[in-house]
């Protein structure tokens, strides 16, 4: 009894040491502009992201780390000849109650410092490993402490994790005096691999606890000191407890270099300056030459006003004309004609000479040519060059749309892949979608044809029957047949350029009987009547076999379609638990793997559900 009573004072006396974290805190970091990193302790344990507001507006593309959920920590112990006896001891006790009480989704691992820092431990949730190393750690037989180096080494250990929190608690009772990395080396180890250090530290008459402070704010953390060793279970308690209730946020400011900035979250505030000189980042940012700066504002304003100057002059010179005109012109009788307007070749004169250039100079592509041929299928009115600058401005908005949401680059070169591809997808669409159409109509016209024929047509007034009877776009192709025919151009090669650009099977099949029909001779209209039933019959046998696919073909979307369905719902729902994937270089090769697996998958899945006879 007299021992636990013990116990609760001790533990009672280390409480005030950290009694600073049981209300809200936030510690700002602008070290790595334009992120800035804040670390916020809530009053109690919440699981949605605080607020963060930057000079009270609430802040775009938040990155956000929940502490107390799961992370990854690293346990640094002093072993140097100074912790010998007790400290070591209640040091090992303390810490390994620290790990037994801890989520059990955290990764922990196990660091002794001494003459050399050293990691006993690999990153696991069991708590076993850990323990067995704290309780077998000994002290160094060789005079040293390597506190900066063990930092670099727990900072390159955690920067492999996958957890977005990322923790480190040193404990020592001494000074540095054989690292080979600085006070700032450790601090910037600690910053590029996103770790919050808290340190503790055994105070006594020649303690120096400054550089130890020093490490723990400049990287979101905080330093605690304890009067002895005893003290040292109710501080890894206190600090459980406060990474409980800890968060991890980080953005991209809008700020420039040199405004202060005012964060607010969970009803604490802490102010930082944005390091930098305005003056020499926007000369750094700008392309403009030294000369334009050292001139002062009065050049770029008289550019400026220029160029307003004489764009007024041409809004408002032409409009005026034109109104003057189309108020006079009823009182002189002239009749208001409407203007034609032109193809479009004639509608965009004015970019023309553009237009022209870059077809002389890809023209020759192989790409080119086919993105013709895909334009004259689709029946749109387009050039080549108008469709290949239609996909180059849409990719470029997708790209500026996801550089100012505050994607990577690897997405925003995605996004513009796939911007650039949409106006090409749409012609594909519409060239599918005719030709399904003339496909459909190709019978009906073959046996129109044949009826001709018969009734003592020639074959160009069979042609004009289809054209006069049918419909589009079957009707229109061969209205241009008629069209070619009559400027002089032979029959065979009109219909072969016909079948060639709207690149129909079927309607290939009716051009190559015809051409053998004209040159050895027969009755047409029974190789008409015959090619229709046979393309009826394709077409029959064609839409049998789709429906008898179309149980598989779902199941093959459905499969497809499952993983993204469940990324998107879990991302919206908890879209913490799929940061690992998004963020780390694990989860991008388990995101490639996955796709490229995917796919080998969809073709597998095509490849038994689709007919080729």
């Amino acid at each position: 009894m007299r021992r636990a009573l013990i116990a609760v004072c001790v533990v009672a006396a280390a409480l005030p040491a950290v009694a600073a974290g049981a209300g809200p805190r936030l510690a700002v970091d602008a070290s790595d502009y334009p992120t800035i990193r804040a670390t916020v302790v809530t009053p109690a344990p919440v699981a949605r992201v605080p607020k963060l507001k930057e000079n009270g507006v609430g802040v775009v593309g938040l990155r956000a780390a929940n502490l107390g959920r799961d992370k990854s920590v690293v346990l640094v112990v002093d072993r140097s000849q100074s912790m010998r006896g007790r400290a070591l001891a209640d040091a090992t006790a303390a810490a390994s109650r620290f790990v037994r009480t801890k989520p059990r989704r955290d990764r922990i691992t196990v660091v002794a410092v001494g003459s050399q820092a050293v990691q006993l431990t690999g990153f696991s949730t069991a708590s076993n490993e850990a323990v067995a190393a704290l309780r077998g750690l000994e002290v160094d037989s060789v005079v040293g402490t390597d506190l900066y180096d063990s930092v670099v080494l727990a900072s390159q250990a955690l920067a492999g994790e996958f957890h977005g929190g990322r923790v480190l608690v040193l404990l020592t009772d001494g000074q540095e005096v054989s690292s080979e990395t600085s006070l700032n080396g450790a601090i910037e180890a600690a910053r590029a691999a996103d770790v919050t250090v808290y340190t503790i530290g055994i105070e006594s008459k020649s303690f120096r606890p400054a550089p130890l402070e020093r490490l723990a704010a400049a990287t979101g953390g905080r330093y605690v000191g304890a009067d002895g060793t005893a003290a040292l279970q109710g501080i890894y308690a206190a600090l459980a407890e406060e990474l409980r209730r800890t968060w991890q946020l980080s953005y991209t400011t809008a700020a420039r270099p040199g405004e202060r900035l005012e964060l607010t979250a969970a009803g604490a505030t802490d102010t930082s300056l944005v390091p930098g000189n305005p003056e020499v980042a926007v000369r750094e940012a700008s392309k403009l030459p030294d000369a334009v700066f050292e001139l002062g504002p009065i050049v770029p304003a008289v550019f400026v006003g220029f160029c307003i100057l004489v764009g007024a002059t041409f809004l408002l010179r032409a409009p005026a004309g034109t109104r003057l005109r189309r108020r006079i012109a009823p009182h002189l009788g002239q009749e208001r004609r409407k203007r034609e307007r032109g193809p479009v070749q004639e509608r965009f004169a004015t970019a023309s000479t553009v237009l022209r250039a870059t077809e002389r100079a890809f023209g020759h592509l192989r790409a080119w040519h086919a993105l013709h041929r895909l334009l004259e299928r689709a029946d749109i009115p387009l050039r080549t060059a108008e469709l290949v600058y239609a996909a180059v401005g849409s990719g470029i908005a997708m790209g500026l749309v996801c550089a100012v949401a505050g994607f990577g680059s690897i997405a925003t070169l995605g996004a513009m892949v796939a911007g650039g591809a949409i106006p090409i997808l749409v012609v594909w669409y519409k060239a599918r979608r005719r030709l399904a159409e003339l496909e459909d109509q190709l019978p009906d016209l073959l046996v129109t044809m044949a009826a001709s024929l018969k009734a003592g047509h020639s074959f160009r007034q069979g042609i004009q029957a289809v054209v006069d009877e049918g419909q589009p776009p079957a009707s229109k192709e061969f209205k241009r047949v008629l069209t070619e025919t009559r400027l002089g151009r032979p029959m065979d090669d009109a219909l072969a350029e016909m079948a060639e650009r709207v690149g129909s099977k079927n309607l290939s099949f009716v051009i190559t009987s015809v051409a053998i029909q004209r040159q050895v001779g027969g009755s047409l209209a029974g190789i008409f009547d015959m090619v229709a039933e046979a393309v009826r019959q394709r077409q029959q046998f064609a839409r049998k076999i789709k429906s008898l696919t179309a149980m598989g073909r779902a199941s093959a979307y459905v499969l497809c379609g499952i993983p993204f369905f469940m990324a998107a719902s879990i991302t919206v729902l908890n879209g913490e638990y799929m940061e690992p994937l998004y963020h780390t270089s694990t989860g991008h090769m388990l995101l490639a793997g996955g796709l490229v697996m995917m796919a080998v998958g969809a073709l597998f899945l095509r490849k038994i559900v689709s007919f080729r006879g």
